[in-house]
């Protein structure tokens, strides 16, 4: 892991931009230039080079990654074949037999990666202790593989029926394919989770197997591009649950950085909110493509364990730990468009980096969000990414006029205006699900705001959502970068063992929260991180007899689970009363898991540091006027124009207001008070209407 003198730097990748920051003898270096679909390691070069940076200076390279969710989302993962027990091909597909949506009559279920005639099946038996009641066949395994070879498949995914409890033939059948077809990506269920529920485990098999090949070999060039100019460093790849890993165990553990990107901007989040005091906050992240909010208390990204890729009602499930992001498909580049009948939308389908929305002179012509807010008034054509791109208002305007505002019958300002809100009431949404939907009030919180887009809209949410507080930290527009540099090396583990607290058997236990342990020194061994500097974190899902879904619950010992401590009774019965309004003082809990965190938190406070350092206010630049529409479409309001960089500690901007810098800009409305931190934040106090805000 990085120290505070080795030069790291992280870099986020991302549909529309490429965002770099790095940590250089000390000083902070950032950079931000546009993705290059066809090869995004060209993007990181641009980005280097913008820094001016070299990488044979380089010690540590963090890296953020969309390839593996945009594979599966795109359906564009390798030909996956899926291996199973004989009789139970078909769980895949039969799936929970649940309707998410009753109500939809057009509603269809997920569709399966593999298809039915890719599924196979091969004699074997596990009960469910782990016990042997029918030896796997190894020569039909064998006799498998050959058939798969013929087929032209190059990934294949082994779920064995109990593998969970005991990995023996998963183990042979993996010896086998490895050994006979070592150009087959081979993925065994126990190797990414030893965790029942039969359909889950499968599909988060599936999913790895899937992606494997496709960011396995976006892995290798990325390294290939690093090494061929002079880097010889650590590589570490962001992970789904809020860690780093290396790069090799990110080859082979594809599934864990599907999350990969966005998360990273939360950890940035997270720090923030605890310098400042903020017990709840909620993380906003709009980029080019996409927005994202996440709840974080206490400084801490929530963390969920299990994800749907696509959606709850035909998304792919993937049982892992996952920050709890909600994402939509409203960023910058989003497309505004009218349906056959005459409506509105945004999104989900994006301008991206190439063409780019239409002001960016690149051959686009479907207006985008970003276009909106340059009509508006709330950007500036000259002062993009700091002025290194002028912005093309007259075409934004052309498009927006002949796609949108004319065939409405609309003015082009409130076409602009109307394409805005859309986003806003769709983002206000993800906003509202991980704060309302789990039990915490929006009034009692502050938003976190970051991303290239998303100062720009964030006081408007706020607004939306009767959020008091809005904070926009330094360097938002490369604010995920930025995370990375603070994300520890993480790992979680799993282990199902199923029984009643207060009556388990102590051995089972001692021995499983042992065999995680053993796990745990093994990768830190695998990845040259020292033991002594981990740490190791035990805990427990646990559940009411009787109910379906677990809370996981920290646990201090073995002995502490064995014994059903207060301390691990009271904090699930608070934990169930915060999630679901209630708890059952007097009921059976049931224990379903094991788990183990292992962390190894980043060497040095680099970033933190610079979080957390006095600003010092670049001198002063002439305070400019622009007519900017809030609200009124026909009445744009006059406001003051800021350049942050120069603005000191302890200043405050009234709205109506526009607060400009290189890499993003904040919208102040009329009534709104920005405030600077003493470390250079802003802290914007949102007004709100009279009776709602308290």
């Amino acid at each position: 892991m990085s120290s505070g003198s080795m030069n790291a730097i992280g870099v986020d990748i991302g549909g529309t931009f490429t965002d770099l920051v790095g940590l250089r003898a000390g000083e902070l270096v950032i950079s931000k230039t546009l993705t290059t679909p066809a090869n995004p390691t060209q993007g990181v070069a641009t980005a280097l080079s913008l820094a001016g940076t070299r990488l044979s200076d380089v010690d540590e390279f963090l890296h953020g990654s969309t390839i593996a969710i945009n594979t599966v989302l795109e359906r564009k993962g390798a030909a996956t074949a899926l291996i199973t027990t004989a009789g139970f091909r078909d769980v895949y597909e039969i799936a929970r037999g649940n309707r998410p949506d009753a109500f939809d009559i057009g509603f269809r279920r997920p569709e399966p990666l593999v298809p039915r005639h890719l599924r196979f099946e091969v004699r074997e038996r596990l009960n469910a202790k782990g016990e042997v009641l029918v030896p796997i066949d190894v020569e039909a395994v064998r006799a498998l593989g050959e058939r798969l070879r013929a087929l032209g498949i190059t990934s294949v995914a082994v779920c064995l029926l109990h593998a969970y409890a005991n990995p023996v033939h998963e183990e042979a059948a993996g010896r086998v394919l490895r050994e006979a077809f070592p150009d087959l990506f081979v993925t065994l269920s126990h190797e990414i989770l030893r965790e029942f529920r039969e359909y889950e485990r499968t599909s988060t098999t599936v999913l790895n197997a899937y992606v494997g090949p496709r960011v396995a070999h976006y892995l290798r060039t990325l390294r290939g591009h690093l090494e061929d100019h002079g880097f010889d460093g650590a590589i570490h790849i962001m992970r789904s649950n809020g860690g780093s890993m290396s790069l090799a165990h990110a080859a082979v553990e594809p599934v864990s950085m599907m999350e990969s990107g966005p998360v990273a901007g939360m950890i940035g989040a997270g720090a923030v909110a605890k310098l400042l005091g903020i017990r709840q906050a909620i993380g906003f992240d709009m980029g080019g493509t996409t927005a994202k909010a996440t709840l974080i208390t206490d400084g801490v990204p929530g963390i969920e364990d299990g994800y749907y890729i696509g959606g709850y009602a035909t998304g792919q499930p993937m049982q892992l730990p996952v920050v709890a992001i909600v994402e939509v498909g409203t960023g910058g580049g989003s497309i505004a468009w009218r349906d056959g009948s005459g409506g509105v939308h945004v999104g989900p389908q994006s301008a991206g980096s190439d063409p780019g929305p239409v002001c960016y002179g690149r051959g686009g012509h479907e207006p985008t969000i970003t276009d909106a807010n340059l009509i508006l008034g709330r950007l500036n054509p000259q002062r993009f990414l700091g002025g290194g791109m002028a912005l093309d208002l007259p075409a934004a305007r052309a498009a927006m006029d002949q796609r949108i505002a004319a065939p409405s019958g609309l003015s082009t300002e409130e076409a602009a205006l109307g394409v805005v809100r859309i986003a806003d009431s769709a983002m206000a949404l993800a906003v509202r699900a991980v704060s309302v939907r789990k039990g915490v009030d929006p009034r009692e919180a502050a938003m976190i705001a970051f991303g290239g887009a998303g100062p720009v809209h964030a006081a408007a949410l706020c607004k939306e959502i009767y959020i008091p507080t809005l904070v926009i930290p330094k360097l938002p527009g490369n604010f995920s970068a930025l995370g990375m540099l603070l994300a520890p090396w993480r790992q979680d583990w799993v282990r199902t063992l199923v029984g009643v607290l207060g009556k388990l058997d102590g051995a089972r236990v001692h021995a499983g929260y042992e065999e995680l342990m053993a796990a745990g020194h093994r990768q830190l061994a695998a990845d040259g991180l020292e033991p002594q500097r981990a740490v190791f974190q035990l805990g427990a899902d646990l559940r009411y007899r009787g109910q379906e879904h677990t809370i996981a619950v920290p646990v201090p010992s073995a002995a502490a689970l064995v014994g059903a401590d207060a301390a691990v009774t009271d904090t699930f019965h608070a934990l169930h009363d915060m999630r679901y309004g209630h708890a059952a003082q007097g009921e059976t809990i049931e224990v379903a898991n094991l788990r183990l965190t292992v962390t190894v938190p980043r060497d040095g406070a680099g970033i933190e540091a610079f979080l957390a350092a006095p600003f010092v206010p670049e001198s002063p630049r002439p305070e400019q006027l622009r007519p900017v529409v809030y609200t009124d479409h026909e009445r744009p309001v006059q406001a003051r124009v800021l350049w942050r960089p120069s603005l000191a500690p302890g200043s405050t901007v009234e709205g109506p207001a526009v607060i400009e810098e290189p890499n993003s800009t904040t919208v102040i409305f009329p009534g709104d008070v920005a405030r600077v931190t003493e470390h250079g934040h802003l802290v914007v106090s949102i007004h709100l209407p009279q009776g709602e805000a308290e």
